[in-house]
């Protein structure tokens, strides 16, 4: 499943049976685009423990569990939405950043995601090769973005592992996402 040109492998886990299987380096495994399904990481449908219609559980490729995904959290609205008899047009699902909500519109799945909190414009942090700076946001999951002028030739792999695992950002560290404002109200943005 994809969303917004991130892929998920999504598992439904509501009866628990798969839970020893969801271990880190099975999640690895599949997601490893040469040796396994491939994937930017895995969804798992949980059962709901504080009243929502479900949990999510959000795995990243390298296997670690996250708090949530925003990508990842609009194709688990999507896939849960059609489990049960009828068409949910409204889901909502616990995750480690708290209790989010999908809501189907036509075509697309629009999130209530909590409020951004931690804003810093400017962390400080340069990345040698890429002329930008660096701001931090926490959506839930931390994300560092840099603005750069040249969005195609941006190394987004090598310049985004950097930042990932920048000391700044430890011992969990952050998502890395480049943007260009194309225009007043529109950008374009690779992670």
């Amino acid at each position: 499943m994809n969303g917004a040109g991130n892929d998920f492998i999504v598992v439904d886990n509501r009866d628990l049976s798969l839970s020893k299987e969801l271990d880190g380096d099975t999640i690895a495994a599949l997601c490893d685009r040469h040796r396994g399904i491939g994937a930017d990481g895995l969804l798992a449908v949980a059962p709901a423990e504080n009243g929502a219609d479900f949990k999510f559980r959000y795995y990243n490729a390298d296997g670690g569990e996250a708090e949530m995904c925003g990508n990842g959290a609009r194709c688990f609205g999507r896939f849960t939405a059609h489990l049960g008899d009828a068409v949910l047009d409204r889901v909502t699902f616990e995750t480690i950043a708290g209790t989010l909500a999908d809501d189907m519109v036509v075509d697309n799945v629009r999130i209530a995601m909590s409020e951004p909190k931690d804003l810093k414009l400017d962390t400080g942090v340069k990345i040698e090769g890429l002329e930008a700076t660096l701001s931090f946001l926490n959506t839930g999951v931390p994300h560092v973005v840099a603005f750069v002028e040249n969005l195609d030739d941006t190394d987004v792999v090598e310049h985004g592992a950097t930042i990932r695992f920048h000391e700044a950002f430890a011992p969990a560290g952050t998502n890395a996402n480049f943007a260009k404002v194309l225009e007043p109200g529109h950008i374009a943005i690779r992670t």
